[in-house]
């Protein structure tokens, strides 16, 4: 595994394929569900520090011998023996990525690893939601469209307070995540806490293969185009553009991006979106590490639509790489935004393959800043227009959102 690339991910959000689990950092469900993802090589790591570090190496004895002494305590005096040494070591990582306090940092185990990277490749089994597991509860962000999350009613902000009748309270967020998943064609029970409901209610939802193209696009009525992007994933680049170019010839009058419940993905699709619609040898977006430097991302010039008349739509789900794409629009006046305001999610994330096939971590490697170096991180982006979809629109379908998109785009 040592030569398996790392990602580099800005996510908030998972996908339940829950997805197959993401949430779009930060599972699929969604691990944190919005994601901004880089590749880069995976550096060798020695076994030790080098041939000069035997103090080091005895620092490291002493400061770990209270951790072998439990494990020899747990051995030889737990109830139930044999304890299951694989799950200690897996518990005794996700502590101590947990002890760092940073939500966006944290162990994924195999399973968790193999379904927080399906929806970036293109599909996966589970109920199709967006979901946020940092929180006291699993939270949906959104349902995916078409899934069956969608077609069982469930909405954003919706809290997972028990899963099959079984309470979740005190349950860390993956470990839900893990009980909701499971093959296509399986019945999962979710008992939902909604703001504006006096009671929990249950329910229920036949999980199904999600097959989900990253693109779509059409023409509207009045010659306008239209693309959704539901994903950065590692083909989107590909996909947009075979998108983009087929409705640029049709001449429309102006194009609407819709990145709404975009949760996230590849930092290197981000700077290629951003490169179809501003000019070449612009800054993209900066990644700050922790010292303060800056490491600027730059347009690649190949762009084919720097001209038309854009307006990009964004909502709470719109995170990570989708507030990076949608912050190089604003902050260079490319075209306005419309919606409300984005989730925030401005940190990047390294997801790092263990050896033995023992799942990955993901570590909070640095921050990101929109091109005129504003910081979204919980914070989001503020759209040019706010237009809030109500509670009428939703159960009418009337989405006075792309609506507004349409008109300013006629207006002009």
């Amino acid at each position: 595994m040592e030569n398996k690339p790392l990602r580099s991910i800005l996510f908030s959000c998972f996908i339940l394929v829950v997805l197959v689990i993401t949430l779009a950092a930060g599972m699929v469900i969604g691990y944190n569900g919005n994601w901004l993802l880089q590749k880069v090589n995976l550096p060798f790591l020695p076994a030790t520090v080098s041939t000069t570090a035997s103090s080091q190496s005895a620092e490291l004895d002493k400061l770990f011998s209270p951790f072998w002494e439990t494990w020899r305590y747990v051995h030889q005096n737990y109830v139930d023996q044999p304890v299951n040494d694989v799950n200690l070591m897996r518990g005794a990582i996700r502590g101590m990525l947990d002890s760092l306090g940073d939500p966006h940092t944290g162990y994924m185990d195999p399973d968790e690893y193999k379904q927080a990277e399906a929806p970036l490749e293109g599909g996966y089994e589970g109920i199709g939601a967006y979901v946020d597991v940092t929180g006291k509860f699993l939270t949906i962000i959104s349902p995916m469209p078409g899934s069956p999350a969608e077609k069982a009613g469930l909405k954003s902000g919706d809290q997972v307070i028990a899963v099959d009748k079984e309470d979740m309270t005190g349950i860390a967020g993956e470990l839900v995540l893990k009980k909701i998943l499971g093959p296509a064609g399986t019945q999962v029970t979710l008992t939902i806490q909604r703001d504006g409901t006096d009671e929990p209610f249950d329910v229920a939802i036949t999980r199904s293969k999600i097959d989900i193209p990253s693109v779509e696009g059409k023409m509207l009525d009045d010659n306008i185009a239209y693309i959704q992007l539901s994903t950065f994933g590692e083909k989107t680049d590909d996909e947009f553009r075979s998108i983009l170019q087929p409705l640029l010839d049709k001449k429309p009058a102006g194009l609407i991006l819709d990145l709404r419940y975009n949760s996230g993905g590849y930092l290197i699709t981000a700077v290629d979106i951003i490169s179809e619609f501003i000019p070449a040898d612009k800054i993209a977006l900066y990644e700050q590490s922790g010292k303060g430097d800056l490491r600027a991302y730059k347009t690649n010039g190949k762009g084919i639509a720097t001209e038309i008349p854009l307006v990009v739509l964004v909502n709470e789900g719109s995170a990570s790489a989708s507030e990076i794409t949608a912050g190089a629009v604003q902050d260079y006046k490319r075209g306005k935004l419309i919606g409300v305001t984005t989730y925030g999610k401005g940190s990047v994330q390294n997801w790092i393959p263990l050896s033995n096939d023992q799942g990955a971590v993901r570590i909070t490697i640095a921050r990101w800043l929109t091109p005129e170096k504003h910081q979204i991180n919980k914070i989001g982006l503020k759209p040019d227009m706010v237009v809030e979809l109500t509670e009428e629109d939703i159960n009418n379908k009337h989405d006075s959102q792309l609506e507004a998109a349409v008109k300013l785009l006629l207006d002009k």
